[in-house]
């Protein structure tokens, strides 16, 4: 009876290694496959622009069919990464207060149901939140930001409500509860004979938390934030609503820009011909961007995973 249970077990176990190596190999075959498509309707601009042209170019004219990507490619790393600058350090503050006992259960969970519930929220409903509640809030603290410091190219443009700030600022709301909740997850999945071990050594709990427990999760900790990366650079609506429509690079943060997706969703119903083949180049320069992020993440992970070792 037992001989029987044992080859039954086996036969499962086989069956589930070889259904999850083919969903595996199923999700490398569609992400090739959209590549691919994408970039078989990107060879009209591919051929006439060529890579330097494109990324470089800061014209964007459907008119004249000249076509230059280099102020959305600017807008997406930018939004992105000021939006990490915010995120980050929040949402690891987050995490450890909800990980550890600094709050009674009765209030941490709550806490933590309600972070995981901000990531549910569709964007535009951040987009439309951000247009007639947080642009109003945050206009007169910018126009006094712009009026002091204008002499600063950071700050030179007069505020309107649009721009790389605001959007910038919505991109790190939507980022927080997906580097908060990872964070979270990887901190309380730390091994607890860790933390005693650290306090039998005389360890403070500070000590403990930032010497022993962080450097452990470490790992997990980069790959929400790389994943939180990903989203930032092809959220669309949302950014779509508040970055406003620019075409040319500015160094200003009051400025407006624009980012790759939202330039996607701003133009690619009306589009025809070597436009739509651009629109194309454009989103397969984003794939690219997410591709790297994701590559960089998985070697900043297994370099932390080996020093661990």
């Amino acid at each position: 009876m037992s001989y029987e249970r044992t080859q039954t077990a086996r036969v499962v176990d086989s069956g589930f290694k070889w259904l999850t190596w083919l969903f595996a190999i199923g999700i490398g075959v569609t992400l090739l496959a959209i590549a691919f498509q994408v970039a078989i309707d990107a060879i009209p601009a591919i051929q006439k622009f060529g890579i330097i042209d494109f990324v470089t170019g800061v014209r964007w004219n459907p008119v004249e069919d000249i076509y230059g990507a280099w102020t959305q490619i600017y807008g997406t790393l930018v939004t992105s990464f000021i939006a990490l600058l915010i995120a980050v350090p929040v949402g690891l503050g987050v995490a450890i207060i909800l990980s550890e006992d600094f709050l009674p259960p009765k209030v941490q969970q709550p806490l933590v149901f309600m972070v995981e519930l901000l990531a549910a929220i569709p964007s535009i409903v951040y987009g439309l939140w951000g247009i007639f509640v947080l642009a109003p809030f945050l206009q007169g603290a910018m126009t006094w930001i712009h009026q002091n410091f204008g002499w600063i190219p950071l700050f030179s443009t007069p505020p309107t409500g649009r721009g790389i700030y605001m959007a910038s600022i919505i991109l790190a709301i939507m980022i927080l509860p997906i580097i908060s909740s990872i964070s979270r997850d990887s901190l309380a999945s730390v091994n607890p004979a860790l933390r005693q071990a650290a306090y039998g050594l005389g360890a403070t709990r500070w000590e403990t938390l930032i010497q022993v427990i962080i450097p452990t999760a470490i790992s997990g900790i980069i790959g929400g934030v790389m994943l939180a990366l990903g989203r930032a650079m092809g959220e669309t609506m949302a950014v779509t609503m508040l970055i406003g429509n620019a075409n040319l690079p500015s160094p200003s943060l009051f400025a407006q820009g624009s980012t790759i997706s939202a330039l996607l969703a701003n133009q690619f119903a009306e589009a025809s011909g070597l436009q739509v083949a651009s629109l194309m180049y454009a989103a397969l320069i984003l794939f690219v961007l997410t591709l790297l992020v994701n590559v960089l993440a998985e070697y900043i992970v297994s370099k932390v995973e080996i020093k661990k070792l």
